[in-house]
């Protein structure tokens, strides 16, 4: 089988892609971009369902949501001007710890 927190970080980086991507799609108003951005959820549940058979719930949804969550922040800096603000980058720094934690002392 393959690594479940491997397959957890594949579903927190195509969350980011869905998260992004819903920015593109107008309100599901443009095609491509909306079929595009489903399919990415799609496969990010997937993914979550897959490494969900080993490591904990609350472990795997909590780190899936702040990959998603760190990510999708960053993609918000570099695609589209969001704020760089010191508080809102020790926020994301706070939440990348609480990942880290969370795959330290889980068994």
């Amino acid at each position: 089988m393959t690594n479940p927190w491997f397959l957890l970080l594949i579903a927190g980086l195509l969350e980011v892609g869905w998260a992004v991507g819903l920015k593109y799609t107008d309100g599901f108003s443009r095609p491509l971009p909306s079929a595009l951005t489903i399919i990415t959820m799609v496969a990010s549940f997937y993914f979550l369902a897959q490494a969900l058979k080993v490591i904990p719930v609350g472990t795997g949804y909590a780190v899936w949501t702040g990959i998603g969550a760190v990510g999708t922040a960053i993609l918000g800096i570099v695609l589209f001007a969001e704020s760089t603000a010191l508080p809102r980058l020790l926020c994301i720094g706070l939440i990348v710890a609480g990942i880290v934690g969370l795959k330290l002392t889980s068994p």
